[in-house]
């Protein structure tokens, strides 16, 4: 039985849905985990496929990026933020989310290469979004920025602020293995998750644990925010990301 973990956040809805409604999930075990357990789990081989923050890459020694599919945006993603009392030559650290290391590394790189900004880095523990005052900012990821949109004074989507300065489109997590798995295996895995994305609508309709978002801003996030197909253009910024992290 292949073991998969998948990130618990709504915007796997749709690869959650189809997995769960399809024949595969009879002849697999399904982990539903935040990105950095998911991430966690791959590196210990503790499961055989996972949806990873891109991010942890850069330590395998080897890797299978193993479907058509990702956690993607072109613009705007919504649920990847930086927030902040004050602008940004003004703050001074940056609460880190836990959840995410790919995140997290991109308000790195954005700080370094772009926005040109030294600021110390502090590690989140849960409950650090009231921390989000003075010179301190955070970063926040997941559905938990839902309720936090417009609550601060500045907010910066880093996926925007990422294609405002490269021109491409972002990678924050991918279906990746460290051993290659069967053909046949991935072939019908690929086939699913292209169900789930073709059939979001019907997804959500079904789906009852969308709580923070209303069905209206659910279908706008799914379908205007987040971008699942791993396209050249993604390869290509996935690739420039991780060249970005050799260089932190």
């Amino acid at each position: 039985m292949i073991k998969i973990s998948i990130v618990n956040y709504t915007n796997t809805l749709p690869f959650k849905w189809a997995l769960k409604r399809s024949d595969l999930i009879g002849k697999i075990e399904l982990h539903e985990d935040i990105p950095s357990i998911c991430a966690q789990k791959l590196k210990f081989k503790q499961v055989d496929l996972a949806l990873v923050p891109v991010a942890l890459l850069a330590e395998l020694d080897t890797y299978f990026i193993e479907t058509d599919f990702c956690i993607g945006a072109n613009g705007k993603v919504d649920s990847v933020k930086l927030y902040s009392q004050v602008p940004l030559n003004e703050i001074k650290t940056v609460t880190l989310d836990y959840q995410s290391k790919s995140s997290i590394t991109l308000t790195k790189v954005l700080f370094k290469f772009f926005w040109k900004e030294g600021v110390n880095y502090i590690d989140a523990k849960p409950g650090f979004e009231s921390d989000i005052k003075d010179t301190n900012a955070a970063v926040v990821i997941g559905d938990r920025t839902f309720s936090l949109n417009g609550k601060y004074k500045y907010e910066y989507d880093l996926a925007e602020e990422w294609k405002k300065f490269t021109g491409l489109p972002f990678v924050f997590a991918a279906w990746v293995s460290t051993e290659k798995l069967p053909v046949v295996f991935i072939q019908e895995f690929n086939s699913i998750l292209k169900f789930g994305i073709d059939n979001i609508l019907d997804a959500i309709d079904e789906d009852t644990s969308v709580k923070d978002l209303s069905k209206v801003q659910t279908i706008e996030y799914l379908t205007k925010r987040i971008d699942y197909n791993l396209n050249s253009e993604k390869r290509k910024a996935l690739e420039l990301f991780l060249s970005y992290i050799k260089q932190l």
